[in-house]
């Protein structure tokens, strides 16, 4: 591979940047680097490239510069050739970096998450995201300094190749215990990032962008009946703390609400029965209209329109509890997934159930009782089928009433 020296501006009756460049052939892109030396044109070697050695028009400070660029020549020829013994893959982002490190304009080896950090921070100081969404970034953070922890990886943008995907595979399957749909999450984050790297040319290596993300899997969930609903509504909790679990369990239940949208609950927007609900998850969406039961109603009157809201976390331990409590601990199987490894698992029925459960429920009653999809989503406020399939679970008196509609004759 070639390299040369030239000026940013070569007409230029001023000083002028030197500037090092070559090109990569695997990856059809220049690459340019600045030596930080400036030099008149006047005093520039057009045709061999370098400050003129003789003659009235030599720079002052000539060997100085002549210097700097044969340092530049020494580091570009010492990577290489660690490429050629097959010590490391060559390309934009490894040069870069080995510059950088030269030269002392590395921001360390920490650079990675430091550049990560000024991701986060934009996309926070500019309401980009979420609460929840920055909860899953920072979780990637952690995971990712895990990584290198344990995997002995240290992390620079120009080490995230093909090793870096497969060790990290590895690490997320074997060490973290994840299944294919949250490994497809924390890529398709970690492909986020990368591609903001990359456009704000923190990053110069292309590799991630091969990087698969698994399609997710539609694995069995669990749905309440409208029977346990019943059971569960009219059961007598064995304390103050239960008796709120349930009471907002089953009111998500009757109206497909995610947990997080409780809070938004008051008086002033419930109309003729029906709860006026501003997205919060997505600003951007029209405000739904909630139906609200004649149970719903009293649950809200119950606590004067403010409902009893504690941590999600703290909500799930209590609702398996009461789950258990109205005795649906029965065993049930669920299948996890990691790659094309499939490991089928008994659990209690209980131990299944969370805030996340209730919206579950809610598509589940609606659409096998008749109701259509577009009625359904409307009050959800789901806008892809997709994703709203998801939260369909088909049971076995589903499937006993609609074999026995066409067969028993």
């Amino acid at each position: 591979m070639k390299y040369t020296f030239h000026l940013r501006k070569p007409k230029s009756e001023k000083e002028t940047l030197i500037l090092f460049s070559c090109y990569f052939n695997d990856e059809k892109k220049k690459f340019v680097y600045s030596t930080q030396k400036s030099i008149l044109p006047i005093h520039w070697d057009f045709e061999n490239k370098c400050p003129r050695k003789t003659g009235k028009n030599t720079s002052y400070n000539k060997v100085d510069i002549a210097k700097k660029l044969r340092d530049f020549e020494d580091a570009f020829h010492l990577i290489k050739s660690r490429s050629e013994l097959g010590d490391l893959i060559f390309n934009s982002s490894v040069l870069k970096e080995h510059f950088d490190k030269v030269f002392h304009r590395a921001i360390t080896a920490s650079s990675f998450f430091e550049i990560y950090d000024k991701f986060t921070d934009e996309k926070i100081k500019r309401k980009s995201w979420k609460r929840s969404t920055v909860k899953r970034y920072f979780n990637i953070k952690n995971i990712l300094l895990e990584f290198e922890k344990v995997k002995k990886y240290k992390l620079t943008f120009g080490k995230i190749n093909k090793t870096f995907y497969t060790e990290f595979t590895d690490f997320c399957y074997e060490y973290r215990d994840h299944c294919t749909n949250t490994f497809s999450r924390n890529v398709g984050l970690f492909k986020t990032f990368m591609f903001w790297a990359t456009k704000n040319n923190f990053n110069f290596n292309h590799d991630f962008m091969d990087f698969e993300k698994p399609k997710k899997i539609i694995t069995k969930q669990e749905a309440l009946s409208l029977e346990q609903i019943k059971i569960l509504h009219e059961s007598e909790p064995k304390d103050e703390i239960h008796e709120r679990a349930k009471d907002l369990f089953v009111f998500q239940c009757l109206t497909g609400m995610r947990y997080c949208e409780l809070k938004l609950v008051n008086k002033r927007n419930v109309f003729n029965n029906i709860f006026m609900l501003k997205e919060d998850k997505d600003p951007t969406k029209p405000e739904r209209d909630v139906p609200l039961t004649k149970i719903a109603l009293d649950i809200l009157e119950k606590y004067n329109y403010t409902l009893p809201l504690k941590s999600n976390q703290k909500q799930n331990d209590s609702i398996k509890d009461i789950i258990k409590f109205c005795g649906f601990d029965y065993d049930v199987e669920y299948t996890r997934i990691k790659g094309v490894e499939q490991e089928t698992i008994v659990k209690s029925f209980n131990e299944r159930i969370s805030t996340h459960t209730a919206r579950r429920t809610f598509v589940t009653i609606m659409r096998n009782n008749g109701a259509s999809d577009k009625t359904i989503m409307s009050i959800t406020g789901h806008t892809d089928i997709k994703t709203f399939n998801m939260y369909h679970q088909v049971n076995n008196n589903n499937r006993i009433d609609a074999v026995n509609k066409v067969f028993d004759l």
